[in-house]
């Protein structure tokens, strides 16, 4: 598919590393010192593990903490998915160490180690950048809303990971994964291969055991579509249930937040610690659902039982080795004691894509406008200032794409257009009344599923990426929820299979994906593969 077609009917993201002395850490950049990178004494470790080892005093936040900046600095030369550390990463972590001995647990992250995206506020010594040289030197005045509620979680923020810079939202023809400011993100699976994007460092992070749990952002696909490719589960949740004020935007009708683990378990504390309505964040288009703080008691190993599931025929990708997977998946949910219902077809599958892009152009110039004038450390205070720093250093910021959605954005008019406002009541209407809402009323579902993703595909820097297929777009489009779980490989490179349904449907799709994780137990740590191709 080209990567035109992909923008409008599927998913979107969708300086050096700022690491000091990282590259002297590796001796050898070869591909013999990655068959050492697969080695760590915490590899696929949980969050409810940490908990314990601290516990039991076996590990401290403070001696976690340490191991996993020696195994960023080990690994991620290879990887580059970190854009920047937190130097005060050890500090919290001794603060939280001495809050335990004196009795006080602030919960389940208490001490955790976590990497957010680069498009999210830290207001502490980070930049905030989206991966570009233009906002270089942004260090912002305050947290996101979510940072702020990650920090009083107990979690020690590590670092921020690199991204698709400007969360894919740049050029038609640009490579997942690769930003001016922190250069490609790899794919931990197989190094010369994409890890998708937009929260592509992210998903290389987490599913590389470089830390705990994640933090991605996405518009349409860019948590769950790194998620599948990296091995990883991934939440986008509904719309509303995380703030997104203090994040840098796409598209407020569709943005969101959300958490990346190596299990369901972790990405569900995750989301319940961060999740609370934000009277001042964007208002959304849904009417305001149920929003728990602890979405782990929906995890049921049973959950399987009793569900009829349908399976969207038009989003699964066409490769062979793909579908057989998802035989196997359909099978295991079967023997589970799920309904599987095949076969079904969205009749809105052609009408979402182009009025959601048309949105997603409009919002842009709009959102981006506004929150770099609300930020007074920004370099630049417009996205016309943006395009122009471009053309400027274009020898580093475009050096293999250009920045035409940037131009096309910058062309429209403002939110009180009339062709907004249409494109925006029709992509919502065909992708949630009339597409998810309508296809699970017309057969009962309690969830539809399709593969999240099919196989990766090499780095391109010339063509830019070659998506072999995804199913996020009904979701991202009608701002309702949407889980992956890994499914299994194909010629070992991981394939996510995508869980989705109404707005507010967080704990049935819960039951359901945890049931299915705990049922087939695909996740398995990466081998760092220099290629397939010997």
């Amino acid at each position: 598919m080209k990567r035109r077609s992909f923008f409008k009917t599927t998913a979107l993201g969708g300086s050096v590393v700022a690491l000091s002395g990282v590259a002297a850490c590796v001796q050898k950049s070869d591909v013999q010192s990655v068959v050492n990178l697969e080695a760590f004494d915490l590899n696929e470790t949980s969050a409810l593990a940490l908990q314990q080892k601290m516990e039991t005093g076996e590990l401290t936040a403070e001696s976690i903490c340490k191991k996993y900046l020696d195994r960023i600095a080990l690994v991620d030369p290879h990887l580059k998915s970190v854009i920047e550390l937190n130097p005060d990463a050890l500090d919290i972590a001794k603060k939280l160490d001495e809050e335990r001995q004196n009795g006080k647990v602030r919960g389940p992250l208490h001490g955790i180690p976590v990497m957010i995206k680069d498009n999210i506020d830290t207001g502490d010594k980070m930049q905030t950048t989206a991966g570009s040289l233009g906002l270089e030197g942004n260090v912002v005045e305050k947290d996101a809303f979510i940072v702020k509620k990650l920090r009083d979680a107990g979690a020690v923020l590590l670092g921020k990971t690199n991204l698709s810079e400007w969360a894919n939202f740049r050029s038609t023809n640009s490579s997942s994964g690769w930003s001016g400011r922190g250069g490609q993100v790899r794919n931990p699976f197989c190094l010369d291969r994409s890890p998708c994007g937009s929260s592509s460092g992210t998903g290389a992070a987490v599913s590389g055991n470089l830390c705990t749990i994640g933090i991605g952002t996405e518009t349409n696909g860019s948590i769950v579509c790194p998620s599948g490719i990296n091995g990883v589960v991934g939440i986008k949740p509904t719309l509303g249930t995380w703030s997104r004020q203090g994040i840098i935007p796409i598209a407020h009708s569709q943005d969101t937040a959300g958490p990346m683990a190596r299990n369901v378990t972790d990405a569900a504390i995750m989301l319940g610690a961060l999740a609370e309505f934000d009277s001042n964040d964007a208002k959304t288009h849904l009417e305001q659902g149920k929003i728990y703080d602890d979405y782990t008691s929906f995890l049921k190993a049973d959950g399987l039982k009793g569900k009829r599931i349908g399976i969207a025929s038009q989003m699964i990708p066409s490769h062979n080795k793909v579908h057989e997977l998802l035989k196997k998946a359909i099978e295991a949910m079967q023997n589970n004691g799920a309904e599987l219902v095949e076969d079904l077809e969205f009749e809105t599958n052609r009408k979402w894509g182009n009025p959601s892009y048309e949105v997603l152009l409009y919002e842009f110039k709009a959102d981006l406008n506004k929150y770099l004038q609300e930020h007074p450390t920004a370099p630049r205070k417009s996205l016309a200032e943006l395009i122009e720093f471009n053309n400027q250093n274009a020898d580093k910021e475009m050096p293999w794409f250009g920045q035409e959605i940037f131009e096309a954005a910058q062309e429209k008019g403002d939110l009180s257009s009339e062709e907004y406002l249409q494109a925006l009541a029709d992509s919502k209407r065909y992708a949630g009344k009339e597409g998810i809402d309508a296809l699970m009323d017309t057969n009962n579902l309690d969830a539809i599923i399709a593969p999240t993703n099919g196989p990766t595909w090499s780095i391109d820097w010339v063509n830019g990426d070659s998506f072999t297929g995804g199913s996020s777009s009904p979701a991202a489009i009608s701002g309702y929820p949407n889980i992956t779980v890994p499914m299994g490989f194909v010629d070992g490179l991981p394939i996510g299979l995508s869980f989705f349904g109404r707005a507010w449907s967080e704990p049935v799709l819960l039951e359901i994906a945890y049931a299915f994780e705990q049922a087939t137990k695909h996740r398995k740590a990466p081998d760092f593969k220099k290629s397939l191709m010997g």
